[in-house]
């Protein structure tokens, strides 16, 4: 019963995600910023579309943010957004569209967007 519950929630986000990805296409100058929530992690990724490849990208599991004292699963998703942000500027990109991959724009997937808008990257 409850593992029904799970399955149709998940199958929902990604009939969702596939809706957004009608309309969301990342190019060379202008990627997508893909995010991937896990119950205990986030990961956020710049995916060039044209040529398939993902450019960089980070997550709640990288070095730079483990060491970091944030408290909470929201501030931590904020810092991985800033450090998606400085990585992207450090390639030379500065714009992106955004895909929240089927999950609500609220918590911790807001938090990332506005940490990437806070780094410098415009939406």
């Amino acid at each position: 019963m409850v593992k029904d519950r799970v399955r149709m929630k998940r199958e929902a986000r990604e009939r969702r995600h596939l809706r957004i990805r009608k309309k969301v296409f990342g190019t060379p100058d202008r990627p997508r910023l893909v995010v991937y929530r896990g119950n205990r992690n986030i990961y956020a990724q710049l995916v060039d579309d044209v040529r398939g490849i993902c450019i960089t990208g980070a997550s709640s599991l990288s070095p730079e943010i483990r060491g970091l004292k944030a408290n909470g699963k929201v501030a931590v998703s904020f810092e991985v957004g800033k450090l998606l942000a400085r990585r992207a500027l450090a390639k030379g990109i500065k714009t992106v569209v955004f895909d929240r991959g089927g999950y609500k724009y609220h918590g911790r997937v807001k938090a990332l967007s506005e940490g990437a808008r806070e780094g410098g990257l415009i939406f």
